[in-house]
């Protein structure tokens, strides 16, 4: 069949069967996310791909999973905010650094040991990969369990955020790297620098709109201004144009875009923005992206894997054994010995050493991405994705023995009306706004 036809087909069917499959998987207590890589595996080289004629489809669909990486870094981004970072008790900042740092360290040495003759730059990139908790899936097993109100909760999940942010500013600081000449105590100092650099930037954009918002007479001007906006959901196009803005600086700097667009969260906050308006962009764009960017992203990473090159030999199935055990396991023993540590319940530990073994969309987006620079090959992508698929897909089983429904937390005192909040984007609907985690 021509390209058109394919690419047409392809679309067809990744998106309904990943749709299909993650609400599936999700009646059998599993997160949608992995019944979507499963379809990919299964429309991909390891079972029907051949058979079907499947085989280009990667290469037809290598730039719409760009912009499906884009918009899923870009949701996780929308999860964090300076005000979040600066509540975020010391035991979470403990906990987020521990179960982070140390499978990151010892992990490198792992990967260098399976894999002798690896470059270090790739045993960093698949040790960093193996090391982040998924923020979002986290929030999601929270909520599945009854927990995301609660004080355990809200521990787990500002750690889970504290990873999540030491990751995306150490693959940062290793992306500047790839490629570069030179003695390495200079690069790291160009590198950190630079990520210094985008960082700053970000945050003083942030700080003078949060800053401006508290001046009347700015708000005055941006009423008046959306009032007499009459294009439909503007304040979409202004929030994708400046994700786009800051993934353009982190491009220039050498960090990729990627980087560029989980920060763009910071730049769209209740407290830079305004409740109504952040709501309502949100709202949008939890719309778009869990309908329709979040399950094909996660089939297009499952028809890029190929299992076929894990069964090769014996050998080949023992390293994917021990990253799998190393992920599963550092993440659990860690995460339980902080939080037993920290004086909550055996029980509480072991449960929430279960929770954060999980993973997400964020390391597979950077598994993506090195992939297409050609620092993965098709076997590490697969490894990677196969070691996130698997941890996924065990962590919620193991953590249920564990995990009881705690105390609520207070619920936080109702908004006061802020006429300014005019936003000029127009939901498509007043229903209740998403609870996904990724978009808060």
């Amino acid at each position: 069949m021509d390209s058109t036809t394919l690419f047409i087909v392809g679309l067809f069917l990744l998106l309904a069967c990943a749709v299909l499959a993650g609400e599936l998987v999700s009646r059998l207590g599993q997160l949608p996310l992995v019944g979507q890589l499963i379809v990919g595996v299964v429309l991909g080289p390891t079972v029907l791909g051949p058979a079907l004629g499947l085989q280009g489809l990667p290469t037809l669909f290598e730039g719409i999973q760009y912009l499906a990486t884009f918009f899923i870094l870009m949701a996780a981004g929308l999860a964090v905010s300076p005000e979040q970072i600066r509540a975020t008790g010391g035991s979470s900042v403990l906990l987020g650094v521990v179960v982070f740092v140390v499978p990151f360290l010892l992990g490198a040495g792992l990967v260098r040991y399976l894999y002798p003759g690896i470059p270090l730059l790739t045993s960093l990139f698949v040790s960093l990969a193996i090391s982040i908790t998924a923020l979002p899936v986290l929030g999601l097993m929270l909520r599945e369990f009854d927990l995301l109100s609660t004080r355990f909760g809200a521990y787990l999940l500002n750690g889970a955020l504290v990873n999540e942010l030491l990751a995306v500013t150490v693959f940062a600081v290793l992306l500047r790297l790839l490629g570069t000449h030179g003695e390495v105590a200079t690069e790291v100092v160009v590198s950190v620098l630079s990520v210094g650099l985008f960082l700053s930037a970000v945050g003083a954009v942030h700080y003078l709109a949060r800053a401006l918002r508290a001046v009347a007479a700015w708000r005055l001007f941006v009423r008046r201004f959306w009032e007499g906006w009459r294009s439909r959901e503007a304040g979409f196009a202004v929030l994708i144009v400046a994700a786009l803005g800051a993934a353009f600086l982190s491009q220039l700097l050498g960090l990729t875009f990627l980087i560029g667009a989980f920060y763009a969260g910071l730049l769209i906050t209740p407290e830079s923005a305004g409740r109504a308006t952040h709501r309502a962009l949100t709202q949008v764009f939890d719309t778009i992206t869990w309908g329709f960017f979040i399950p094909l992203f996660f089939a297009l990473v499952g028809l890029s894997m190929d299992l076929r090159l894990l069964g090769g030999s014996v050998e080949s199935l023992a390293v994917f054994a021990t990253l799998c055990v190393f992920a599963f396991g550092s993440k659990v023993f860690l995460g339980g010995a902080v939080t037993r540590a920290l004086g909550w319940s055996g029980e509480k530990a072991l449960g929430g050493g279960f929770l954060l073994a999980s993973r997400g969309a964020v390391e597979l987006a950077m598994a993506v991405i090195l992939l297409s620079l050609g620092v993965f090959t098709p076997t590490l992508f697969t490894v990677v994705a196969g070691v996130g698929l698997v941890t996924t897909f065990v962590s919620p089983i193991g953590a249920r023995p564990f995990v009881r429904p705690g105390p609520k937390l207070p619920p936080a005192p109702p908004e006061s009306p802020d006429l300014s909040d005019v936003g000029g984007s127009r939901p498509l609907s007043e229903g209740p706004r998403s609870t996904a985690p990724i978009a808060r």
